[in-house]
């Protein structure tokens, strides 16, 4: 049985995707705790350890577990609002 080399390359860049990390997820984010005002104002039932502040929106955000993958979902308030900074002057 010969495995044809144009079947074996695309499998391999297919492969390498998988392990591409989400941009500003807490790995690649300095590993800080939350202020307490931004604790205080997050609704339940978001994963509050891995919510970080990324420099390009201002706001916070945390890493959701799916069951198939994790994906990087806005802090929101209980209202349903973002949680974020106020803009630089």
């Amino acid at each position: 049985m010969r495995i044809h080399l144009g079947l074996l390359l695309p499998a391999a860049f297919l492969l390498g995707a998988c392990s591409a990390s989400i941009p500003g997820a807490p790995d690649t984010v300095q590993n800080r705790p939350l202020p307490e005002a931004v604790v205080a104002m997050a609704a339940t039932g978001q994963d509050l350890q891995s919510a970080r502040l990324l420099p390009e929106d201002g706001c916070y955000w945390y890493l959701h577990n799916g069951p198939v993958e994790a994906t990087l979902v806005p802090l929101r308030t209980p209202r349903g609002n973002p949680i974020c900074t106020a803009p630089a002057a």
